[in-house]
């Protein structure tokens, strides 16, 4: 008809409706799509960041997560499985604890100049005078023999996690790499791991805890506290039911509420570049970081090795001038004492 009356016939477009249809239906497959990426990205395995990254999947790292955090709660004294729970369980405290150092002018410098605690960097210790951070320091690993640089980097080598030929190889020599990060997929997340693993000792010097047991799990809380971790606080869980009742005991009813208190009133811990203050009064950095130094006790005397008479200080062995001191001492009939101690709660 409106042909006849000379009337362009219109042209027929979709229906006013499809386009809505065709938007619902987009929408509608979203959460599909979304759930099949995320399987799909639960298989894929990210590229190695790091000369130590092992590169895990989704479903790898909470295999090794799970796993790890069984044995380390078997046996806290396997640094292993602790570090590995760690670095599985800790993304969410790791990425809060880099947020707080980057909102400190000393904890932006940590970042950008990614200092390592190593024999060499902290050597200087040795020759500090007695009532000084650095002395201290040097005095708390001379007696129990422990180095800066005991535990050394490894590199994953051959293939995925468990393949034919994988293995770890020593990027500079040892037979450990307990102090550097694995399994932490951002590398900047991961030095954040290796600091919190290497300022550990002079965790102990600050706060005054022993190495045993009892000192170790004290220490922990407070670093529990402080980061939040779970590992650490399973690692107070874990060491906690291994004491004997009466040290138990102690425990609950002292150092528990000690390191509550004492964590929660400290300076933040990760932001604090330890190096640079080694040569002043111990007593005067711990007022200024407001450290509160743990009771002593029969359970948590640091001057104490296991029972065991306190070992000569020995200087760590890199530097030649310590060796050379070292070699005069024993000519003179110095001998000194084997350190009779470890730690007894792995690094979280």
């Amino acid at each position: 008809m409106l042909k006849a009356l000379g009337r362009p016939t219109p042209a027929l477009g979709p229906a006013p409706f499809l386009p809505g249809v065709a938007g619902y239906a987009s929408r509608a497959f979203q959460p599909l799509t979304s759930l099949v990426e995320g399987v799909a990205g639960a298989f894929r395995t990210p590229e190695a960041r790091y000369a130590t990254h092992i590169p895990l999947n989704t479903l790898q790292k909470g295999a090794v997560g799970l796993f790890s955090l069984l044995g380390a709660f078997n046996d806290p004294r396997r640094g292993d499985l602790v570090a590995a729970a760690g670095e599985t369980t800790g993304l969410l405290p790791l990425q809060a604890m880099r947020e707080r150092m980057l909102r400190t002018e000393s904890g932006r410098q940590i970042l950008q100049d990614k200092p390592k605690i190593t024999n060499a960097s902290v050597a200087h210790a040795w020759d500090m005078p007695p009532h000084t951070f650095g002395a201290a320091y040097a005095q708390f690993m001379g007696d129990r023999n422990f180095q800066a640089d005991e535990r050394p980097p490894v590199r994953w080598v051959g293939g995925g996690l468990g393949g034919a030929g994988a293995r770890l190889d020593c990027v500079e020599g040892g037979l450990r790499g307990l102090g550097w990060a694995r399994f932490v997929d951002d590398p900047e997340l991961a030095y954040i791991v290796e600091r919190a693993r290497q300022v550990h000792d002079f965790w102990h010097v600050l706060f005054n805890c022993h190495t045993n047991a009892f000192g170790e799990v004290a220490l922990k809380a407070v670093e529990f506290v402080q980061t939040g971790m779970p590992m650490t606080g399973l690692a107070v869980l874990a060491g906690e039911w291994r004491l004997k009742p009466e040290d138990r005991r102690q425990l609950n009813s002292i150092y528990l509420p000690w390191a509550l208190r004492a964590g929660t009133r400290a300076a933040d811990l990760m932001c604090i570049y330890y190096e640079k203050h080694l040569h002043e009064d111990l007593e005067e950095v711990r007022q200024r970081w407001r450290i509160n130094p743990a009771p002593e006790s029969p359970q948590n005397d640091p001057s104490r090795s296991r029972g065991n008479p306190v070992a000569p200080r020995a200087p760590p062995p890199p530097p030649a001038h310590h060796h050379q001191q070292q070699q005069k001492a024993q000519e003179g009939g110095g001998a000194q004492q084997p350190g009779g101690t470890d730690h007894q709660v792995g690094f979280a």
